[in-house]
């Protein structure tokens, strides 16, 4: 597969060295860690930090969502690999105000690992006190009885959304943990995969999977979903996914959601709407009240064909938390 690249063992750095320059009023990377990004906007003392952070190759996430109303700040890895400890600390350092820094990711090994040590670091090296709230929103990752085994997907969105205002509306470390937890435990998401990425290094498909077959469940690294078979019409697919939700979550009349439809990195925002529309009449029928709607690409996997559906149940809290304004280089919400 073609890739407009120079080295593929440069690709990471020439990426963040790029984003850095073309958001320079956004972001900086930090001179010790060309890995580590933060904002630019002065912040004031006790604010609670955030931080986020994952694998290169889901732009915009994660570094696409460091500024005003998001996170403070950012630990990059290798493409679909979790930062290493260090630039988690470097960042961690720079954006404490002294009220100490939530850690935010998705729930996969590498990310719990390194955080975990960043944490341990932060805390017992530097004196910052550290929050943790982990993403499992995907459905398909394991059973409802299991939700602690889920992957972190889409719905990370959402998470980083209502951590981030919490922190600037001044709520305290264990406050912010509660939001973004909460936000979590009300989120569900749920894909499916059309055609694989590539990795640069290799060149070859991550996965494989027939012209005209799909796989509901598909991980946003490849990982195995929960079903292979014929590709089907977008109202059929959507319809799979939401009911998949709405079975996993209690969600009824009159209830408010904001719906994300994901696009995984190679689906056109064509399709992306075709599945919002069956998304928002299946929704209609039941009665849920669609409070705000997100569609693009907000969480990606290189060109990975395909997207997800992302819900949020709503209470006054997270409407508040949803509500609250944004403005970064990849989402402003006015």
């Amino acid at each position: 597969m073609k890739k407009l690249i120079n080295d593929p063992k440069d690709v990471v750095e020439e990426m963040l060295e790029g984003y850095a320059k073309a958001h320079s009023n956004y972001v900086r990377q930090l001179p010790e860690n060309k890995r580590a990004l933060v904002t630019t906007r002065k912040t004031k003392e006790g604010k609670v930090g955030i931080l986020i952070g994952g694998g290169s190759g889901h732009e915009p996430a994660f570094l696409g969502y460091v500024g005003e109303g998001m996170a403070d700040g950012v630990a990059v890895g290798n493409i679909f690999s979790s930062p290493s400890p260090d630039p988690i600390v470097d960042v961690t350092k720079a954006i404490d105000k002294g009220a100490g820094v939530v850690y935010l990711f998705g729930n996969y090994a590498g990310d719990v690992m390194n955080f975990g040590m960043a944490a341990e670091i932060a805390e017992l090296e530097e004196n910052i006190q550290i929050g943790t709230a982990l993403a499992t929103d995907d459905v398909a990752s394991a059973p409802k009885e299991e939700k602690e085994k889920r992957r972190g997907i889409a719905g990370e969105f959402f998470i980083w959304k209502a951590a981030g205002a919490a922190a600037d509306l001044g709520y305290n470390l264990e406050e912010v943990v509660r939001v973004a937890k909460k936000a979590n435990d009300n989120t569900r998401s749920m894909g499916v995969g059309l055609s694989p990425c590539s990795l640069p290094q290799t060149g070859k498909p991550s996965f494989e999977i027939g012209d005209d077959e799909m796989e509901i469940g598909l991980g946003h690294h490849g990982e195995p979903g929960i079903e292979k078979g014929p590709l089907k019409p977008a109202d059929e697919v959507a319809e799979r996914l939401v009911n998949d939700i709405l079975a996993d979550i209690e969600i009824n009349k009159r209830d408010k959601v904001a719906v994300l439809v994901n696009g995984l990195g190679s689906t056109p925002y064509m399709e992306l709407y075709i599945m919002f529309r069956r998304v928002e009449q299946l929704l209609s029928e039941r009665e849920i009240e669609i409070y705000r709607s997100y569609v693009g690409n907000y969480i990606t996997s290189l060109e990975m064909g395909g997207c997800s559906v992302t819900l949020i149940k709503l209470d006054e809290e997270l409407e508040k938390m949803i509500d609250y304004p944004v403005d970064t280089p990849m989402f402003v919400q006015k």
